[in-house]
């Protein structure tokens, strides 16, 4: 009928998580909140608390915000839902205490806004495949592989892209045989960067400078993964670079790369120089000369296709004076306001509104199943 608004596309915001990133997904979610067309979304809030429960949240972006060094997270005591992972329920399922289960809303798209652990690592997106619900990002193995540094680097390095000298300490080999670890981690020389091998924001990493270190480091990364990776410290200039994938048949895009300062008070880009201070300044575009700034976006491009990313991404290198080194890809990367994806594309074009709808776009286009 002449007039008649169109039909709102039912999305779910889902934030917060098991990780120890959750207060990091709660402000990119409340910026992704503030940023949605209401006019074209129906907007439905879910945090997940810390201990994995599923609550109804406030719609609120005011909530989800830091306010100096104090982050949010995600409230437990709103009303718990489940997603069953069952095409045929309908959607999110409300559980009230004492009542049988029962629809709370069907949802056509989520935007899974989780960082780390069981949300970026494919065991969300393995849940939506289930419940045949669409969704932004990359799909279960993707999501998986990029999670892990150690099989990120091996698939990488696969397909020709150049990763720096790395070492994999796992559980049992820390237990049973440290010293041959140790051994091989001064093979590959000091400095060197200790990290949880499955995990974001620069939680739980050490730069070691010397062996004498290395044990307190990788117990400290320990303490967020059993399974760790030293890498050689590469002596270069951080550059990332934004990948969005096209709609349709269109090739996936890279954006301008930008190029990350760390102040002379932080040793390297850690989760206070990230979140917590205006100690860290940002080349958006990064001043590069051409030949590298195209070498950093096909680069960009490459590892997304290699990894059979979906969506969106952001790629990590190192610049140095005669190579481009990929350091990671991350499948959801951050989106608060002080975030470089949405940053790099702005810069290259695409306004922080326009992205985020373009997102959904593509979740609902690519809809679930095998690709």
């Amino acid at each position: 009928m002449e007039g008649s608004a169109l039909p709102r596309t039912r999305l779910a915001v889902l934030f917060g998580g098991r990780s120890t990133e959750h207060q990091i997904s709660c402000i990119s979610a409340g910026s992704v909140l503030a940023a949605l067309d209401r006019e074209r979304y129906d907007v439905v809030a879910i945090g997940i608390t810390p201990e994995g429960r599923w609550v109804v949240a406030p719609d609120d972006p005011r909530a989800l915000a830091a306010h100096g060094t104090v982050l949010p997270a995600v409230d437990a005591s709103g009303a718990a839902v489940a997603l069953p992972g069952d095409p045929s329920a309908g959607g999110l399922v409300l559980l009230e205490a004492g009542e049988l289960p029962h629809a709370l809303t069907a949802v056509d798209v989520v935007f899974p806004l989780l960082h780390g652990p069981y949300g970026e690592d494919g065991t969300i997106q393995g849940l939506l495949e289930l419940a045949g619900v669409p969704y932004v990002g990359s799909g279960v193995l993707a999501s998986a592989v990029s999670m892990d540094k150690e099989y990120m680097k091996l698939l990488l390095g696969a397909r020709g892209l150049p990763v720096g000298p790395y070492v994999v300490v796992r559980d049992r080999e820390w237990g049973s045989d440290p010293q041959s670890v140790r051994g091989a981690i001064d093979a590959i020389g000091y400095p060197v960067f200790v990290k949880p091998a499955r995990g974001g924001s620069s939680i739980g990493i050490s730069k070691v400078l010397e062996r004498s270190d290395l044990i307190d480091a990788i117990e400290a990364a320990r303490a967020c993964d059993p399974k760790v990776i030293v890498e050689n410290a590469v002596s270069g200039r951080e550059v990332e670079c934004a990948v969005l994938e096209g709609l349709g048949d269109a090739a996936p895009e890279a954006s301008l790369p930008a190029e990350i300062h760390v102040g002379t008070d932080h040793d390297f880009y850690d989760f206070e120089a990230k979140y917590l201070t205006d100690a860290t300044t940002f080349d958006i575009p990064a001043q590069l000369d051409d030949k590298t700034t195209d070498e950093v976006r096909r680069m960009a491009v490459e590892a997304f296709v290699a990894l059979d990313c979906a969506g969106l991404a952001r790629v990590d290198f190192f610049v140095t004076d005669d190579s481009v080194i990929v350091n990671e890809i991350n499948t959801m990367p951050g989106f608060t306001p002080s975030s470089m994806y949405p940053r790099m594309w702005a810069a290259s074009g695409v306004d922080y509104p326009a992205l985020v709808d373009r997102l959904v776009q593509l979740a609902l286009e690519r809809g679930t199943g095998l690709h």
